[in-house]
């Protein structure tokens, strides 16, 4: 036999081919080479590529499609470690810290702190109680004052108002931000400002160039003023810190916070009926699609969940729920915290609709799905039998002899 390589015009058609089902296969495996100038070169295409600010690049090469290979490579970015040895100045946050953990708007709120900061500052964020945030470092805290006690626990604005005057104190911050929401960054942000005789900015969205801009006139009107030192900023004020990582250094008061006596008592969570809550407030979503079949069996699984019904255009079409709880861009835009989608395939307008939502649960049959891509976390499988399996689990969690027996 001749000793000659000969080529393969097929497999390289295959090789350039991104929609051959063999396409992966043929890629070179080498993820760096020295080019004709001794210059080392990256392979841009190559799965788990770094860019210059280490964010992983999209693979677009057909490799990693598919259900569990997109999955499985995964790949640990270090980010570059920001460090504020000697603050010149302190820009405080407040998050509301809804569920313990930071919300998007908390996260946008860092990234406004983050830029005010950036002359030699740092970003101090001010947590009451227990949290079960881990994720400081990367959404931009520089140092972190938590405020422990069951003073602070509950609802008691005055109590949180002394414990702000305490760091106010203290830290002397060029500036204070707060979340302008329903979740309590609103009213303790306006009276705070109360306490410290500032006149702040409500409902900020932009800031430049020394100037912060709010919306007005049932958001039809923009008003434009200095930059005043407490300002009570909106949802997406400004991008969330993603290419650094901060040290997250902990601070504690010098002095006890002085208690303050409650002229609120604060009697505890009511029980709702998630039926009754408006799909645009709810942070726990239960939404049915074209591939469920068993509704009966829908209704109970978000009875058990506790969660607030919602449905595809699909469903509402068909007639198997109705107008309002229709989820996407011809429906409710939806804020959930958690967004579980049970037999939805991801139409472009139902992925619009749950743009804001923390985190999403697809449950579907279809590996390759748009709903599945969107999801952070995806059940392949009979949503007939996941939601069964759901229902059990939920009665064995809350029936502490029956999951013993078990």
């Amino acid at each position: 036999m001749s000793d000659i390589i000969r080529r393969d015009p097929r497999a390289e058609w295959i090789a350039r081919n991104r929609l051959h089902p063999l396409h992966s296969a043929m890629q070179p495996q080498a993820s760096a080479w020295m080019g004709p100038n001794g210059v080392m070169r990256k392979n841009p295409h190559g799965i788990g590529f770094l860019g210059p600010n280490g964010v992983k690049r999209i693979d677009r090469s057909g490799a990693q499609q598919g259900g569990g290979s997109k999955r499985s490579a995964t790949t640990t970015v270090q980010l570059p470690l920001h460090q504020v040895a000697a603050p010149a100045f302190y820009v405080a946050v407040v998050p509301d810290m809804v569920g313990g953990r930071l919300s998007s708007h908390d996260r946008d709120l860092l990234g406004l702190a983050h830029r005010l900061a950036a002359e030699g500052g740092a970003v101090l964020a001010i947590v009451f109680g227990e949290h079960k945030e881990s994720a400081f470092d990367t959404a931009g805290v520089d140092r972190l004052l938590v405020l422990e006690g069951n003073e602070f626990e509950g609802y008691v604005p005055e109590q949180r108002i002394q414990g702000l005057q305490a760091v106010d104190n203290q830290f002397a911050p060029r500036h204070w931000l707060l979340p302008d929401s329903r979740s309590g960054g609103g009213e303790l942000g306006r009276r705070f400002a109360a306490r410290l005789g500032e006149r702040p900015a409500t409902r900020v969205w932009q800031v430049k160039d020394g100037q912060c801009v709010s919306r007005a006139g049932a958001g039809q009107q923009d008003i434009a003023r200095p930059l005043p030192r407490l300002m009570l900023a909106a949802a997406e004020c400004a991008e969330p810190v993603d290419e650094t990582r901060h040290e997250v250094l902990p601070v504690t008061l010098s002095t006890a916070v002085a208690r303050s006596l409650p002229r609120i008592e604060d009697l505890g969570a009511v029980a709702v009926d998630p039926a009754a809550i408006p799909m645009a407030e709810s942070e726990f979503i239960f939404s049915g699609g074209n591939g469920v079949k068993d509704w009966e069996l829908f209704h109970r699984t978000a009875q058990a969940l506790g969660a607030t019904e919602g449905a595809s255009r699909v469903a509402v079409d068909d007639g198997f729920m109705l107008r309002d709880r229709q989820v996407g861009a011809s429906g409710t835009w939806v804020t959930a915290r958690v967004y579980v989608a049970v037999g939805i395939s991801g139409a472009i307008q139902h992925l619009q609709g749950i743009g804001g939502c923390d985190k999403v649960i697809a449950i579907n049959l279809d590996p390759g799905c748009d709903m599945i891509k969107r999801a952070d976390l995806s059940v392949i499988g009979d949503s007939q039998a996941i939601m069964l399996a759901l229902i059990d689990a939920i009665q064995a969690y809350r029936n502490p002899a029956k999951r013993d027996a078990a």
